[in-house]
């Protein structure tokens, strides 16, 4: 069986299995569920360790922060006022990304054969 890069991305972001597509990927928010409940794959193997919050850092960086510092408001407002709107913003954004990311970061290892070494 070939395992595409693109079809593990895709269900990972779905939050589903990446061997089939069907079951789901989380028992929680970002707890991997150890194995899939519809073709029993073992996902819990896919080592995501560090990468979903460095990657979801990078894509909230250049895509939420940078383009905030375009605007006046951040430059003329009062530091209070802005930090207390912008910070509680950058964690509903990061919060919410970050089960996304680490569904494909564990799709990109499935389509690549990482796992976890035996301990």
């Amino acid at each position: 069986m070939t395992r595409s890069l693109l079809t593990g991305l895709k269900r990972g972001l779905k939050h589903r299995c990446p061997n089939c597509g069907e079951g789901r990927l989380f028992t929680g928010y970002l707890k991997v569920r150890g194995t899939c409940e519809a073709c029993g794959h073992e996902n819990g193997r896919y080592p995501a360790d560090d990468a979903p919050p460095y990657f979801t850092i990078l894509i909230v960086g250049h895509l939420f922060i940078a383009p905030v510092l375009l605007f006046d408001f951040v430059w003329t407002a009062s530091p209070v006022l802005v930090v207390g709107t912008v910070v509680p913003a950058l964690a509903v954004v990061t919060l919410t990304l970050l089960p996304f990311v680490k569904g494909a970061v564990v799709g990109a290892h499935w389509a690549t054969g990482t796992v976890k070494p035996l301990q």
